[in-house]
């Protein structure tokens, strides 16, 4: 059976090809052109990037950096209805650290609700912000989920590119 080449769901019926690829979904099908252009990405571009955003102004507070990613976690509950959600935020650590603090209190307030789920993920996402927030990054240069992050947004950025001359 056939695998999508974005999210790796087998496909039974259907599905897209594009070339020698085959997608589930439009939306798969969406996911693989940006991944594709991500493998033509070249790597200095993208550590030339990376270090650039690493070393400017927060995009949030317009602060001196060091910018990176900085990851938080949430998770709320109703009944029999739990959601978590890890969000990567480009940020400096100042702006990380509340971002990821207001999703632990959204998880310590919202995430015990649900059953089973909320009850096994709240600890677990709470856990995480704490982590986050107690672990510094190394301030002299740029994280490898900045660098994936840094090759996502040029790859993006080079999409747009060639739809808007197009």
């Amino acid at each position: 059976m056939a695998k999508c080449d974005a999210c790796g769901t087998t496909i039974l019926f259907g599905g897209k090809r594009m070339g020698d690829q085959r997608y589930c979904n439009d939306t798969c099908a969406g996911q693989g052109v940006l991944l594709n252009r991500v493998r033509q990405i070249p790597d200095g571009d993208v550590v030339a990037f990376a270090n650039q955003v690493h070393s400017g102004n927060c995009p949030k507070c317009s602060g001196q950096g060091p910018v990176d990613v900085r990851d938080s976690y949430q998770v709320w509950s109703a009944i029999l209805f739990t959601r978590w959600k890890s969000t990567p935020h480009i940020l400096c650590r100042r702006c990380g650290v509340k971002a990821q603090a207001g999703d632990l209190a959204i998880s310590a307030v919202a995430g015990w609700w649900g059953f089973p789920w909320g009850l096994l993920m709240t600890p677990v996402q709470v856990g995480r912000n704490i982590w986050s927030m107690a672990v510094a990054h190394n301030p002299n240069q740029p994280s490898d989920a900045l660098l994936r992050q840094a090759r996502l947004i040029l790859a993006q950025r080079s999409l747009q590119d060639g739809r808007s001359q197009g």
